[in-house]
């Protein structure tokens, strides 16, 4: 495995590798923290294409002002190991100078893609404004980079990955999305790189989380359609924690919906307080 932060070096490797292997390139984007996860993404990856690539990129313009882009955990030793006992072939580790130019950090500003305005104005974007510009901005750069004919996302980043395969299909990327189930610890926690900034407190309650979705989705099984009904048997789990959203959307559209008739998601991000901070969790099931 070689761990390049260069674009055109990396542009460069994987033509040569390429043309010894001459097949798919896969491409598992992330911000690093590698965990069980991002791990189940690689494997997949790996096993489908004839070429693997991680990118471990914390990207600056899809964090707001006030949000946790300086302590972000950055692990790159680790990540490098785990990602060359998976078998990855390039691990691409730039940074922010690698990928925008002077003038973003003269003026804080570059070229962004901004997907549409209803798909944003929801969920995690309403209180993230910009976030998913930036999300879709390094996306497609790095779609550029390495010229991957696959790309894997968790689905546990539920409006991330809808946001992005809306852009794909809207800019005629050449690419296929591929979605992956969400990993959870035997705890039912979701595995999360935010995990690591929980104190034994905080992970407890976090917990309350997957209860409140698991809860939902046993009355769902039961017969229950009312949106209202099981946002509510939700918070009721999730009384002591700070929650900023519970909402079912459909997995079509991701519009809101009252009752449920077709495939649907049940999300929430809520904080917990943990060694003087607040942490921001999301998850997410299918109805």
């Amino acid at each position: 495995m070689k761990i390049i932060s260069n674009v055109e070096e990396l542009r460069l490797e994987i033509k040569k590798l390429n043309a010894q292997k001459d097949g798919t390139i896969g491409l598992v984007p992330t911000m690093g923290a590698l965990h069980k996860g991002h791990l189940s993404l690689i494997e997949k990856a790996r096993s489908e294409n004839q070429i693997a690539i991680v990118s471990v990129f914390v990207n600056p313009t899809q964090f707001g002002p006030n949000e946790d882009y300086d302590k972000y955990p950055r692990t790159l030793e680790a990540d490098a190991k785990l990602c060359e006992n998976a078998g990855v072939d390039f691990l691409f580790a730039p940074k922010p100078a690698d990928i925008y130019d002077e003038y973003y950090f003269q003026n804080k500003e570059t070229t962004l893609i901004c997907p549409p305005y209803e798909v944003v104005n929801k969920l995690c974007g309403k209180s993230r404004p910009g976030h998913f510009d930036g999300v879709c901005t390094i996306v497609a750069k790095l779609f550029n980079i390495t010229k991957c004919n696959r790309a894997y996302f968790g689905q546990k980043d539920a409006q991330q990955l809808f946001i992005v395969q809306k852009m794909v299909k809207d800019l005629n990327f050449d690419i296929e999305i591929i979605a992956c189930p969400i990993v959870r610890e035997d705890d039912n926690l979701a595995l999360s790189s935010r995990n690591t900034y929980l104190d034994e407190k905080a992970r407890c309650e976090a917990l309350n989380i997957s209860k409140a979705l698991f809860k939902a989705k046993e009355l769902f099984d039961k017969g229950i359609k009312e949106s209202a009904i099981l946002v509510d048997t939700a918070l009721a789990v999730m009384q002591n924690l700070d929650v900023e959203y519970t909402e079912i959307v459909s997995l079509d559209t991701f519009e809101k919906i009252d009752i449920i008739e077709k495939k649907a998601l049940m999300l929430i991000a809520a904080r917990v307080s943990s060694n003087g901070s607040t942490v921001r969790l999301i998850d997410n099931i299918e109805l």
